[in-house]
């Protein structure tokens, strides 16, 4: 089998209202996406996407007239394009969606099959006030979920934390609060600094009495003495971080260094699937928790959920779900039905081949950018 080219169709779905993500300082007006597809000469077409990969075509020579089932060269590939480029790991899904239907088989399957559906928690986008927020809650609950994450921007940390307040008072103890400080990365632009370490062991102290399940991405990545004292001054807080960290010896650095309760990297933004899955392995190893962030569109959601479901993540796996602002309809636009939790609350493994993706192609022909 070989690989006789890859495609990208490139979407632009209009938002109206804007979507006001906590993590981005200006408005979305639009949603993008990338759909990459691997074709091959037997017919099998794979199907992946993710990060937007800008770029590509310089580095597709490397794919190209190889066999698609030759995944570890692949990723070796992928590791030096990215390193010139763009990260370029929604081909590496599109690869699996390939090997996962020359088999027969869900990749999830591939990966360990530990889990057939998973427990997911509703993750917010928009800063809400507390009785938003609580608003916001009460329809999660509603839809299935027993647990949310809540962001806390680092100018208005009061009305966070009032947020998450209101949300333990009116839910009660048995719904579990996640909350995101969204200290580690930024987006291309926002310059400006980051919360302190000691105004984050403040906020993160507050939240510990409000016993959330855990506090993502408190402090920069570049901090790592910082999120082990977190984790030293708050036993019954889990920490958590990772979804965009690059770097696979930085990870393995702070596995080795036990810096965090709960490992999030994202296998189409961040570092892959195959790399996730042997990350989270060593997590595991080291009695750590794997769930990787999963804020993108509904392949990429797939794309995560087979590499979890295979290794047996959790103990919750992110949806991302904020209604009226983001639903699975806007998320995965370009499939012929949204991913969607159960009424359990879980979201389930599709069965088919593959990673399961059905492209709506109707709409990637009127949403393509032209």
């Amino acid at each position: 089998m070989k690989i006789t080219d890859i495609t990208l169709d490139r979407l632009r779905l209009v938002l109206d209202p804007p979507f006001r993500a906590a993590w981005d300082p200006v408005p979305r007006g639009h949603f993008d996406a990338t759909i990459v597809r691997v074709h091959t000469d037997e017919g099998i077409t794979g199907i992946g996407s993710g990060d937007l990969m800008d770029g590509f075509d310089t580095y597709k020579h490397l794919f190209v007239g190889e066999d698609p089932l030759d995944i570890t060269r692949h990723v070796k590939a992928l590791e030096t394009a990215s390193f010139h480029g763009a990260p370029y790991w929604p081909l590496e899904a599109a690869l699996w969606d390939v090997i996962g239907k020359v088999h027969g088989r869900p990749v999830s399957e591939l990966f360990g099959n530990a889990a057939r559906r998973l427990p997911a928690y509703a993750s917010s986008g928009e800063l809400k006030s507390a009785e938003e927020r609580v608003e916001t809650a009460l329809k999660v609950r509603e839809a299935g979920f027993r647990a949310m994450k809540i962001r806390i921007d680092r100018n208005r940390v009061e009305d966070g934390i009032a947020a998450v307040r209101a949300v333990r008072g009116e839910l009660g103890d048995d719904f579990e609060i996640m909350v995101d400080l969204n200290q580690s990365w930024r987006m291309a632009g926002d310059t400006a600094n980051a919360s302190d370490l000691a105004k984050t062991r403040r906020i993160v102290a507050r939240l510990a009495e409000l016993d959330v399940f855990w506090v993502e991405e408190p402090l920069p990545y570049a901090d790592l003495d910082g999120f082990k004292r977190l984790r030293a001054e708050n036993p019954g807080v889990r920490i958590a971080a990772g979804e965009m960290q690059h770097s696979v010896p930085e990870l393995l650095r702070w596995l080795e260094q036990d810096a965090l309760d709960v490992y999030q990297m994202d296998v189409v933004l961040a570092i892959g699937m195959h790399r996730a899955r042997t990350l989270a392995e060593l997590a595991h190893l080291k009695h750590r928790q794997f769930t990787p962030h999963s804020w993108t569109n509904g392949i990429g959601v797939l794309a995560n959920l087979h590499v979890a479901a295979g290794v047996g993540g959790g103990p919750y796996f992110e949806f991302p779900y904020d209604p009226p602002g983001w639903t699975p309809e806007r998320r995965d636009f370009m499939l012929a039905e949204p991913v969607r939790v159960d009424a359990d609350g879980c979201v389930e493994v599709p069965d088919a081949p593959g990673l399961g993706v059905e492209l709506d192609e109707d709409a990637i022909d009127r949403w393509r950018v032209k």
